[in-house]
């Protein structure tokens, strides 16, 4: 008997048509099992990456004589069970079969879990869940939330059949981009089957609805139009006016500081208040106008503007669910133009500005940086005293 069959079987174990393997390389997978057990018989199931390593398996055969085949050749063979190289250990197993345990997520049902990757809850309206899920039968129920796992949905259909249609054709799919804000790169679909059967839907909203029961009542606050996009008849997005509005800044090869911003959206109104944030690895900004008229000229004017020269700081806009931001008053990231103590604030941080400079330009920054170009925030960063830009263009301009 050569010592590799001696290391590598336990002989007092009761002969199974399920194998035991152990020491299997890192995620092994299905036809790695078969391909090294297929020679010795029919191979009616498999359980693969288990234990705590996940390097273990069981491989079961359609007869028990097909199983005792194989664990005798590799206990008389030299030549050890390998995949990948890897010597692999084998024995047989103390169960007679197979039970694959499901999770409840892989159990079929008419209610599907619905992970939406990449977007914020806001971002993905009920209406739009409600359009992509129609296209394979009718949307009895519409549950959202948010969780660790970020945002989800249960829908909820009239049967497996079309619940399973619906996961099989849109799991690990995207949502067209034309149904998501402008600002939104992508939405992943990620689905498992729900255990619940029937939702309990209390009244319609922007986060619930259900389709079966027009006499449900209305939560009125819920169903805000800031916070549900409606649909045109072609199924695009009709995006809802706000007062607030989102920028996206592309190429941003310059900095772009409060005071930029808010001499940019001047021009249109008087800006409330501006905040600076990073998002997706992306500069973006809010920015609040006292009323959506006023903010729906500044977005038809901005859009696709560059705030610099040769195409740099690209305005992306679009409007935001905010009606009234809540900022810090004086940062660096955001300013609060609508208290009348933000002059006098700025004065405290700078006693050499004048105190009758123009609002939104008493910020000491602004003069230092600035200083050299006339104070204008349309300019290359200092690199040249006589203020020519970095690549030799002339100054940026903003039509």
């Amino acid at each position: 008997m050569s010592s590799s069959g001696q290391t590598q079987f336990r002989y007092t174990q009761t002969p199974s048509k399920v194998v035991h393997l152990r020491n299997l390389p890192w995620e092994c997978v299905e036809e790695e099992l078969i391909d090294l057990c297929k020679r010795f018989g029919k191979i009616v199931n498999t359980k693969s990456n288990v234990g705590a390593n996940r390097n273990q398996a069981f491989v079961e055969f359609a007869d028990l004589n097909q199983a005792i085949s194989m664990v005798s050749y590799y206990a008389s063979s030299s030549e050890p069970a390998q995949i990948r190289g890897k010597t692999v250990y084998i024995q047989y197993s103390n169960r007679h079969e197979i039970v694959n345990n499901q999770s409840p997520g892989d159990v079929p049902g008419n209610v599907l879990l619905v992970t939406f990757e990449g977007v914020e809850s806001h971002e993905v309206s009920i209406d739009v869940i409600h359009l992509v899920f129609s296209a394979f039968g009718f949307v009895h129920k519409i549950a959202t939330f948010e969780k660790a796992a970020g945002f989800q949905a249960l829908v909820q259909f009239s049967d497996v059949e079309t619940a399973s249609a619906a996961r099989n054709a849109l799991d690990s799919r995207s949502i067209p981009r034309y149904l998501l804000p402008e600002h939104v790169g992508s939405c992943n679909l990620r689905m498992s089957y729900s255990a619940h059967t029937d939702l309990n839907i209390k009244f319609q909203s922007h986060r619930s609805r259900d389709y079966t029961n027009p006499y449900l009542p209305v939560n009125h606050t819920a169903m805000d139009g800031s916070m549900q996009p409606a649909l045109g008849a072609d199924g695009k997005k009709v995006e809802s006016q706000s007062n607030v509005l989102l920028g996206l800044i592309e190429n941003m090869q310059y900095a772009v500081t409060v005071d930029v911003l808010h001499t940019v959206f001047s021009a249109y109104g008087t800006v409330q208040k501006i905040a600076i944030f990073e998002k997706n690895g992306s500069t973006q900004a809010l920015i609040q106008y006292s009323d959506i008229a006023t903010a729906a000229i500044a977005k038809e004017a901005l859009e696709g503007h560059c705030i610099y020269d040769g195409g740099y700081c690209k305005l992306r806009l679009s409007y935001s669910r905010h009606t009234d931001l809540n900022v810090k008053a004086f940062s660096d990231k955001s300013r609060d133009y609508t208290l009348p103590d933000l002059s006098l604030l700025v004065a405290q941080k700078a006693p050499g500005v004048s105190a009758s400079a123009p609002a939104g330009w008493q910020n000491p920054q602004v003069q230092t940086q600035y200083g050299g170009y006339g104070g204008s925030p349309y300019m290359y960063p200092p690199s040249d005293p006589n203020g020519a830009s970095p690549s030799g263009h002339p100054p940026p301009y903003y039509g």
